[in-house]
């Protein structure tokens, strides 16, 4: 039996037939690879602005409300975040952050024994103007946290001055301003922000730098914040759309440092904008990050979240 051979045109039909199919395939595996890519761009860019804004928020949670400013960078011209008056011109966001993890406490045979209670014993005779007693602490701890916190920067346990100190901030002030805090760079004042170091021989007392009657300082508060560094929220770079967003921390402005005196890193780069508000008690920030064109769409991605 004579087997028939294919013929040129059935083997030309066959090679066009295969091209066509390897195009095809060529094609489709070139639009899959370029979504994965695009996919995993858009996913690295959520999980960034998710990972900054957290960071922030996170910090913003332990505020210390009345503090809480807006400024334009790089000058002294500052308002408070809660004002009706602001306009696009304010771009940094800077607050006083109360020491929570010594806070939280310590398990201490079953109970959590705080750092600091935030509460001042006022009926004790060693409470006055000199000192608080501050019942259901064990400042110890606390000396512990902020050491290892501020690279041993700021030191409770002095009581030379060779180190700077913390402060305590009472709670519902009667009256204060920028002054108050630290956060006029032309003055010194910081009445309301009180330098304090523990009281060598016992572990619930604090004792004031100055005598806060000397210091301008309001009547001793029944509750108060301790604290040892402020933040700031900076958009740094040369383009208006396209910046890097950094944290500014580990700086004292109740010893009139700016927040350019303080250490940094940058929580986010290629952000495009970065919003803030205050609306009663609650802060909302919204913050928007764009993929530089890595993935040839100009993609961006914004997350918002409120903190109380």
């Amino acid at each position: 039996m004579q087997r028939r051979a294919f013929t040129l045109f059935e083997i030309v039909m066959v090679i066009v037939i295969l091209g066509i199919v390897s195009m095809i395939a060529t094609n489709i595996i070139a639009h899959m690879y370029e979504g994965y890519i695009r996919s995993k761009y858009i996913n690295e860019l959520e999980h960034k602005t998710e990972l900054a804004l957290d960071i922030i928020t996170r910090r913003l949670e332990y505020r210390v409300k009345a503090t809480t400013i807006v400024r334009q960078k790089g000058t002294n011209t500052i308002n408070w975040l809660n004002s009706e008056d602001l306009n696009g011109t304010y771009d940094v966001l800077e607050w006083i952050g109360y020491e929570y993890e010594s806070f939280r406490g310590f398990d201490d045979g079953g109970l959590m024994m705080p750092g600091w209670s935030g509460f001042v014993d006022l009926e004790n005779p060693s409470t006055d103007a000199t000192q608080i007693v501050t019942s259901g602490s064990d400042l110890d701890y606390t000396v512990k946290m902020i050491n290892a916190l501020s690279d041993n920067e700021i030191d409770l346990n002095d009581t030379t001055g060779a180190t700077q100190h913390p402060v305590i901030i009472f709670k519902k002030l009667n009256s204060y301003d920028f002054k108050s805090f630290g956060w006029d760079w032309t003055s010194t004042d910081h009445n309301a922000t009180l330098l304090v170091h523990k009281d060598p021989a016992e572990k619930d007392i604090l004792v004031f730098d100055e005598n806060i009657t000397a210091q301008g300082a309001e009547q001793l508060k029944e509750q108060y914040r301790l604290a040892w560094t402020a933040y700031a929220i900076v958009p740094e770079g040369d383009k208006e759309n396209d910046f890097n967003l950094t944290l500014y921390y580990n700086y004292q402005p109740w010893y009139n440092e700016k927040y350019t005196d303080g250490k940094k890193v940058v929580l986010a780069e290629h952000v495009s904008s970065f919003n803030f508000l205050q609306s009663a008690n609650t802060v909302r920030v919204k913050l928007c990050i764009q993929d530089s064109n890595q993935t040839g769409i100009g993609f961006g991605f914004c997350k918002e979240n409120a903190v109380f």
